[in-house]
């Protein structure tokens, strides 16, 4: 299970870190947009962020009780208090990106409808609101700021506990 801010590196490091273990990865972001049929930022403009964030919710919840491969969460699941209680009984990384790097990955990225207007600013302001449940949820911190793919990949398969799969 991987968690993170935007720019993190989830994706990268999900499909990375998927192919290293053999499984498949879960985007639950991909999952979304594949249900509803649209991109994100389509969803938060015609049904709001409260139904994306009910979908999302569904997404990352099914996910949690059946995927049996990589599971790469969107950066804002962890603020519905029902999917931190059910990431609590996982093995969470929290990929954690400095803002600047996470900045210049993120960019003027417009299908971010959260980093709409500042995107800095807005960054900013969303990392400083959940750096806290990340920290709390995370059963290893694996930095990722100015380290390539595998080399996260390394210190995650290194954390991973004896005979669990990981998710």
């Amino acid at each position: 299970m991987l968690i993170g801010s935007p720019g993190s590196g989830k994706s990268t490091v999900g499909e990375a870190l998927a192919r290293r273990l053999g499984a498949d990865l879960l985007c639950t972001d991909t999952e979304i947009e594949r249900r509803a049929g649209k991109p994100i930022g389509d969803i938060f403009v015609e049904d709001g962020e409260e139904g994306f964030r009910a979908l999302e919710r569904e997404v990352v919840a099914e996910g949690l009780r059946s995927w049996e491969g990589v599971i790469a969460v969107g950066g804002g699941a962890i603020l519905d208090e029902d999917t931190r209680k059910d990431l609590a009984v996982h093995h969470v990384v929290y990929l954690q990106v400095e803002f600047g790097e996470a900045a210049k990955r993120v960019g003027m990225d417009v299908a971010r409808p959260l980093l709409a207007g500042n995107p800095r600013a807005r960054l900013r302001k969303l990392l400083n609101e959940r750096l806290p449940i990340y920290e709390a949820l995370a059963s290893v911190t694996v930095p990722t700021t100015e380290y390539h793919p595998e080399e996260i990949v390394d210190s995650i398969v290194e954390s991973l506990p004896t005979g669990k799969a990981e998710k």
